[in-house]
């Protein structure tokens, strides 16, 4: 299914549209990863930041435009290897400026740094990770593991990214943000072996719902010889959950789009031909509209197609810009919320 061999809905395989629901769900692991590891705020509120480019107020919000940061660079080094400095690279765009000891972000954890995994409200120790001595080597047989170095028995690509997400998450190598670090090497596996469409999932919104389930999978494998069965049909079952939600929630802006486009029909001064345009730039928010174009598309003549499309844009339904000699119109940002009042 995540490696597109199934049908999947046009909303993704559109490049008019599939930018959309990247950025949606960029945003949505960003968000529940970073609540995972303690962030306090609303969804609205971070949603607002990430989409504006504002600055971060507090340490909440700066964990999840690091996690938002993260993700995106994820995207852009899926072809390749892994290296203990992409490693590094990728915890030191999680933690930037988000702990409580600067220093500590894209480095390994010291000696002196002793780090344990303890019940959130009980004093006890439910891990201990290995010892800081080690972590050079461990890391290093990590990254081979990952890129499939002298590989002598087939696994499977998503059970390999699962091992992966576990075997960083149990060297703990990090003194904050190893839970974030290992969600993100988890979808960087997914995407290095062609499963793109887990760049459309939140794993961590799954994760969110129940994550004592999450920690006791952890726990489950330690206690039980490190067998790694307990991890992989949580995790399996993690991302089964993950496709199920993605496609509902396609399927559920697919129905609000085909609602808009038949409310459309009611919205009072619209004409037919601005109505289309309308309707396809709900569909096709990057399309550029000329006033040829539309004359041709609707048989009419000059001074008719620009008074619809400067109309339009007096609605502030298209934005107008010159390019060269001509001007060209395209969907505002957010047209679809803003034809349900929602701005």
């Amino acid at each position: 299914m995540t490696g597109g061999q199934v049908a999947l809905p046009e909303a993704i395989t559109n490049p008019d549209t599939k930018d959309r629901y990247l950025v949606t769900s960029l945003i949505e692991e960003a968000i529940t990863s970073s609540v995972l590891e303690g962030a306090a705020t609303t969804r609205r509120v971070a949603r607002d930041m990430i989409r504006t480019g504002r600055p971060p107020r507090d340490q909440s919000e700066r964990m999840i435009a690091n996690n938002f940061r993260a993700m995106q660079h994820i995207g852009s080094v899926k072809n390749e290897l892994l290296t203990k400095d992409l490693v590094l690279e990728v915890h030191r765009l999680v933690t930037d400026q988000a702990l409580d000891d600067p220093c500590g972000s894209g480095r390994f954890r010291r000696e002196d740094e002793p780090v344990v995994v303890s019940h959130p409200f009980e004093d006890v120790v439910l891990h201990k990770p290995p010892p800081a001595s080690e972590l050079e080597e461990r890391m290093s047989k990590m990254c081979d593991f990952a890129n499939e170095v002298a590989s002598e028995v087939f696994i499977h690509p998503v059970i390999r990214s699962i091992i992966l997400h576990f075997w960083l998450a149990y060297d703990h190598p990090f003194v904050d943000g190893n839970g974030r670090t290992a969600r993100a090497l988890f979808y960087w596996s997914m995407l290095r072996h062609g499963f793109w469409l887990c760049e459309f999932i939140s794993i961590s919104e799954i994760i969110l719902r129940a994550p004592a389930r999450y920690g006791r999978a952890f726990l489950y494998t330690e206690t039980d010889e490190n067998d790694l069965t307990y991890f992989l049909l949580y995790h399996l079952d993690i991302i089964l959950r993950a496709i199920d939600q993605l496609y509902a929630y396609v399927e559920r802006k697919s129905r609000e789009i085909r609602r808009l486009e038949r409310d459309l029909r009611a919205v009072g001064g619209l004409n037919h031909r601005q109505r289309a345009i309308i309707s396809h730039g709900l569909r096709h928010t990057n399309h550029r509209y000329t006033v040829e174009s539309h004359k041709r598309s609707h048989k009419v003549v000059h001074q008719t197609a620009r008074n619809d499309l400067l109309d339009l844009v007096e609605r502030g339904l298209l934005e107008a810009r010159k390019v060269g000699r001509q001007w060209e119109f395209t969907p505002v940002r957010g047209l679809e919320e803003k034809l349900r009042g929602e701005e």
